[in-house]
């Protein structure tokens, strides 16, 4: 019988002969993932479960990084909790200034090969699917689970196949494209599904913007996104990973659900207006929007390719006066990378902030909060009412050449007005 790519994944991780969509199956977890605010909750869970040893310490990793650096006490304490817990079960931990945002760290850290299944205290788990694994948020009390037992159950996801078709124009990004694929399908057009993107227009996107594909999947409610594996994987995986792993595609007579192609060749970039990812428009329907700050950073948009690009812009301009613009490598191998490269010296030469990394103020907690009437422009992937601080302040997510453009702009516009040609 023919199957998708996640159904093969799946298939290799549970003890049914076989699976359809719509089948309930327990699936085994090659890595437990949680944060500084899932992890707390799941072990703490996990003990009233009864159970007091993970169930492989090698299959285990958690990750400081929402409250990192500790924006108080409270946090403080949440993050020694979380790092005491880490040392008393021998189970990885990345602290402040040894690791990054998750999502990107794992990747980077050799956790995430293709046909691999993690389970992350994390909506954005999904982000792995960019290097051809099974990556799903779920929430505290499955993760405590997950902790205790190392398997969760999933009901089998259909597939929606994307396809990307022609060729990117300048300054069309990852973001972009998924941005794309949203606004087609409506933000709820994935649930019970996976995304998975295939095509020319696929095929030649690096892992930093497959990063940035993967990511916002579930914005489009999909469980994640997925890339087969080929070349480009295996280039970013030399020397990150002894984990064996073999690259897997859907079957020729596969079935999918929908199948959705999208024409890169017409697109401009794009960006999402207030307040929901799904309210998508051309950056020429948003030109003039003013804008308070700039936030160029998050789990899939922190990359050394989004840093490249709002460098490209930000060389030998400024800042415009009333606006704040944070940058935030999303990995501490990031940031050292960009200072090599003087890329930190650009941003601070411009008026911009550089931040330690940390997924702050993606989700409203410190290092960045909008106050109420503020309006910014990010590379985040949540734009919903009082995600990033006040409810009545504005959110638009952009591409990084998009946002650092409105930086130095003090309002939304076409990258081009900055710089005439640059490669996709």
């Amino acid at each position: 019988m023919p199957h998708t790519l996640v159904e093969k994944i799946l298939l290799a991780h549970t003890d049914a002969a076989d699976i359809a969509p719509g089948d309930i199956i327990m699936v085994r977890c090659d890595v437990v993932l949680a944060n500084d605010i899932s992890g707390p909750v799941a072990f703490r869970a996990m003990e009233r479960m009864g159970a007091r040893r993970v169930f492989d310490p090698q299959k285990v990793v958690m990750v400081a990084d929402h409250f990192t650096p500790a924006k108080d006490a409270m946090s403080a304490a949440l993050l020694r909790s979380l790092e005491e817990w880490c040392e008393s079960q021998g189970v990885t931990f990345y602290g402040q200034g040894r690791g990054g945002i998750e999502h990107t760290l794992l990747c980077e850290e050799g956790w995430v090969v293709p046909g691999t299944v993690i389970a992350g205290g994390d909506s954005h788990t999904c982000t792995y699917g960019a290097l051809g694994a099974f990556g799903t948020g779920l929430g505290s009390t499955d993760i405590a689970f997950c902790l205790a037992f190392g398997e969760f159950w999933q009901v089998v996801p259909g597939t929606i196949q994307v396809v990307f078709e022609g060729t990117r124009p300048p300054f069309i990004t990852g973001k972009d494209l998924i941005l794309a694929v949203i606004a087609h399908i409506g933000v709820a057009g994935g649930t019970n599904h996976v995304l998975e993107f295939v095509g020319a227009g696929a095929e030649s996107l690096s892992i930093d913007e497959r990063l940035a594909v993967s990511n916002m999947a579930v914005e489009a409610g999909a469980e994640t996104g997925l890339f087969p594996a080929d070349a480009t994987t295996a280039a970013y995986l030399q020397g990150r990973t002894t984990r064996p792993w073999v690259a897997e595609r859907s079957d020729p007579h596969a079935q999918f659900a929908q199948r959705v192609r999208i024409a890169l060749d017409a697109l401009s970039p794009l960006v999402a207006a207030p307040h929901s990812p799904g309210n998508v428009i051309p950056v020429e329907d948003a030109r003039g929007v003013r804008i308070d700050q700039v936030y160029i950073g998050n789990c899939a948009n922190g990359t050394l390719t989004d840093l490249r690009q709002a460098a490209e812009v930000l060389r030998g301009r400024r800042v415009h006066p009333r606006v704040r613009a944070i940058i935030v490598p999303a990995t501490s191998s990031i940031y050292r990378q960009a200072l090599r490269e003087g890329l930190i010296d650009v941003f601070l030469e411009a008026g911009a902030i550089v931040s330690p990394p940390t997924c702050g103020a993606c989700f409203g907690g410190h290092m960045g909060v909008l106050a109420a009437g503020e309006r910014a422009v990010t590379t985040t992937n949540r734009n919903f009412r009082g995600r990033m601080g006040s409810p009545e302040a504005e959110v638009y997510l952009a591409n990084a050449w998009v946002a650092a453009s409105a930086a130095v702009a003090g309002e939304i516009v076409h990258p081009a007005e900055f710089l005439a040609e640059v490669r996709a």
